[in-house]
């Protein structure tokens, strides 16, 4: 009797066991097939560039092919809804920015937020810079905020250029708007490139511009650079002072960041591969060279601290959004 019921008790201990032992399995064998990076904006955009740079060298030291998706659609919404729904199994992934800390803000019905995905890697920031058309007065941040304050006393307050609600662009513009007291007036564009045509003929006073977008206006003499919005100097422009410190606003600070994430309850052992993996390849000299070329700020994070950076930004914006007075839609 008694070697009866050790045998029930040795079967019972290894029935509780299989599921972490295929786990581990599945997760020593990962990955199997074709991994998916889910890029919810329209192609040839940076986060879709990015997702390639990565995705490309992914593949080679996979031996599997890594195929990159566009998703676009509701400011980032569609692509993050499909990750989502999609298996927790590590090959379905999301290239994502700050869209995914702000959208759960401005949409009223949104059936996911930032803790529905379980961070990846966190890769860097690319700055914006405030800049206006090269026939502006306007020379400094501080002439930007003296011209805002007196267009503002006059009934037309300055105007600013951003890619839409929700978008770096915005956020640069409102919260110097809320930390200076100075009224701004957003001018929403379908996408930086048209706000940048706006821009360049006058029609809108400045812009919080991307980096990358604004190097080649900025070197040909078209746009006036005046300050970089992150909180460190951006090695596009060295010679820029900071926001913060150029007007000394010392918890100013925004930038575009990117990462990776998957849908939550992705086993552990797979998403802390591919922190590692993608964290070699970000340091690697090709890819580096090339996400430097769009202006990053290599600023690697693991899994564990991608998931505190993106609980503390959508705090952060969940904030100053309620201060901006905007409704969810």
């Amino acid at each position: 009797m008694k070697s009866l019921v050790t045998r029930y008790a040795v079967a019972a201990a290894l029935a509780l066991a299989l599921p972490f032992t295929a786990r581990a399995e599945s997760a020593a064998a990962y990955p199997s097939k074709p991994i998916h990076i889910i890029v919810p904006y329209s192609a040839g955009g940076i986060v879709d560039t990015l997702a390639r740079i990565v995705g490309e060298r992914l593949s080679k030291k996979y031996g599997q092919p890594v195929i990159v998706e566009t998703k676009p659609g509701a400011g980032g919404a569609i692509g993050n809804e499909y990750v989502v729904k999609a298996a927790p199994d590590g090959y379905t992934l999301l290239c994502v920015s700050p869209g995914l800390a702000v959208l759960p803000s401005l949409q009223k019905n949104a059936d996911w937020t930032a803790a529905s995905f379980e961070g990846v890697e966190g890769l860097g920031v690319i700055s914006n810079v405030w800049v206006v058309p090269a026939s502006s007065p306007i020379k400094t941040m501080s002439d930007l905020i003296a011209v805002a304050k007196k267009k503002a006393a006059s009934g037309a307050p300055m105007t600013y250029a951003t890619a839409g609600i929700g978008t770096s662009n915005y956020l640069s513009g409102e919260l110097l708007s809320q930390m200076t007291g100075i009224k701004l007036t957003q001018v929403p564009y379908k996408g930086q490139p048209d706000a940048l045509t706006d821009l360049l003929a006058g029609r809108v006073e400045s812009m919080p511009l991307t980096a990358a977008l604004a190097q080649a206006h900025v070197k040909s003499g078209q746009l006036r650079p005046l300050a970089v919005t992150t909180k460190q100097r951006s090695s596009a422009f060295p010679e820029l002072p900071t926001v913060a410190q150029a007007i000394d606003l010392p918890d100013y600070a925004v930038g575009t960041w990117f990462g990776f994430v998957a849908p939550a309850k992705t086993p552990p052992a797979i998403i802390e591969k591919l922190s590692k993996d993608i964290a070699e390849i970000i340091a690697e000299p090709e890819p580096k060279k090339k996400l430097a070329a769009l202006g990053m700020e290599l600023d690697p994070q693991n899994a564990k601290e991608f998931n505190a950076y993106i609980a503390a930004e959508t705090a952060r914006w969940s904030k100053v959004i309620r201060q901006a007075g905007i409704k969810p839609q």
